[in-house]
């Protein structure tokens, strides 16, 4: 039995980066709602940015999680 180490480095590459990608992206989902809502203390406005932004990158999350799981179940195929 041999291990293709190549193949099995740019798996880990790659699955360590998109990781990486989504947990930043869900951070600025976060930081958008922060900002929301800290407008909406502070002064009273409202603020229709971070909402928004806050929604397409969750939504973001979601697709980096949907498609994962239809790699993984082999009847999405």
């Amino acid at each position: 039995m041999q291990l293709d180490w190549t193949g099995l480095a740019e798996v880990a590459a790659v699955s360590t980066g998109v990781t990486v990608a989504t947990v930043v992206v869900f951070a600025l989902g976060v930081l958008g709602l922060a900002r929301a809502e800290a407008a909406r203390e502070g002064d009273g406005a409202t603020d229709a940015v971070g909402p928004v932004v806050a929604g397409l990158c969750f939504l973001a999350c979601a697709a980096v999680v949907a498609y994962g799981i239809y790699l993984i179940v082999p009847q999405f195929h």
